[in-house]
């Protein structure tokens, strides 16, 4: 019964198993053995920052770990300077090995804030790729053939579009299989869109005649609008390194719907309690805003501290308090313009609020559009007679007498 527990909190929130029955009889053999199974993840650092999207996996491999099993972060070193071409209908840049070390620091340092360091594995790929000469390779490409390779859909698509694909991207599902070869490893952890890496990883363990590695994949994460995936270039992002008060608005401004699959892949509630939130929540004894802010708490306080996320719900409740904001708005996250001015009747005809700029000019002469500045820098200025804002961080914008928005500008 021990075991059953341990797949139900395994299968919570993910995609793909693969599959239960080997998993059972892996788990089985790992208890009456007294050793633990080895659950391998590999991120590549080709970029110095993770935000909640990247987490999701994280929390997985978390929860092995408090099963008692043995979590590898593997940092792909290596496979960064080829570049996973997942999803990609391009080429993806080539990164140092210099710049893929100085995010890999950064990595280390914001995965521990979810892991335990006592009990966490870290190794980079490049330990055995290093190692590697021509002949090793080769064989490795021996293991996979050509059309096997090109059932990968953004392969065949790139192809059928005549889009180029580099021979050196054939290799990466096949580095990143022998990474689970060179750990031994039981379980590998990974995002859906992954999947076929990680069967990858499965044939090419066998061709090396150890035992295939369970797959478990999680769900890509929405970002804030509910839309895409969660990514920094859709501006949808919620950053683990970001201020307590701008993820905690960030937060807040997420759909109820897609709150509790938040709480389901990111929160540290048990299957029970969150069962019974979303019952209190559909029965009306729960609000949904509350349950929000219990969310957002909890984030903040794993990401910052306890007196932070405090910090945070005061100054966001007292903000909206005294500014008559809803909890429930569209938030957006901008670049912000060289020189720091923000032309407003653009900024809404660009995010599709308004139809044109002098629409926006009209309504602001009209005084139907007002700005409320919630956070910035030391100096803000706001010159409605040219309809520009200077040096905000954060703007709501209300519209007419119902409508709010909300911008959070980044450099």
């Amino acid at each position: 019964m021990d075991i059953e527990r341990d797949i139900e909190i395994i299968k919570r929130g993910a995609v793909d198993l693969v599959n239960e029955n080997e998993l059972r009889n892996k788990l089985t053999k790992a208890k009456a053995n007294k050793k633990p199974l080895r659950v391998k993840l590999g991120l590549d650092p080709t970029a110095p920052d993770l935000h909640l999207g990247h987490t999701v996996v994280l929390q997985k491999l978390k929860q092995f770990q408090e099963l008692g099993h043995t979590a590898i972060f593997l940092i792909g070193d290596f496979t960064g300077m080829i570049g996973d071409p997942t999803g990609r209908i391009e080429t993806r840049p080539a990164l140092t090995k210099e710049e893929l070390l100085v995010n890999a620091e950064t990595y280390k340092k914001q995965v521990f804030k979810i892991l335990d360091p006592e009990k966490t594995e870290v190794r980079f790929n490049s330990e055995w790729f290093e190692a590697m000469n021509a002949a090793d390779m080769i064989r490795l490409c021996a293991q996979y053939t050509m059309a096997r390779m090109m059932e990968r859909e953004d392969f065949r698509n790139r192809y059928q579009s005549n889009q180029s694909i580099s021979i050196h991207e054939f290799l990466y599902p096949l580095v990143q299989g022998y990474d689970s070869v060179a750990l031994n490893a039981d379980v590998e952890l990974g995002g859906h869109d992954q999947i076929f890496n990680l069967f990858v990883g499965r044939d090419i363990q066998r061709s090396y005649g150890q035992e295939s590695q369970v797959l478990v994949t999680v769900p890509l994460l929405e970002g804030t609008d509910g839309i895409n995936k969660m990514s920094k270039s859709y501006g949808n992002y919620v950053g683990i390194d970001e201020p307590p008060d701008i993820m905690f608005g960030k937060l807040m401004s997420i759909s109820d719907e897609l709150m509790l699959k938040y709480y389901e892949l990111l929160s540290d509630i048990s299957l029970e309690e969150l069962n019974e939130l979303k019952k209190d929540i559909n029965s009306g004894n729960v609000h949904p805003m509350d349950a929000k802010m219990s969310f957002a708490h909890e984030i903040i306080k794993r990401f910052h501290s306890q007196e932070a996320a405090s910090k945070a719900e005061i100054d966001w409740k007292k903000a909206h308090r005294e500014r008559g904001i809803p909890e429930e708005r569209p938030r957006f996250q901008v670049q912000r313009p060289s020189g720091g001015s923000v032309w407003i009747p653009g900024l809404l005809k660009d995010h599709g609020i308004l139809s044109s700029t002098s629409e926006g000019r009209r309504l602001i002469d009209d005084g139907a559009i007002s700005i409320t500045v919630i956070s910035t820098e030391p100096l803000v200025k706001l010159k409605e007679e040219s309809c520009y804002v200077e040096n905000a961080k954060e703007l709501t914008i209300k519209v007419g007498k119902k409508k709010f928005l909300t911008f959070d500008f980044i450099d």
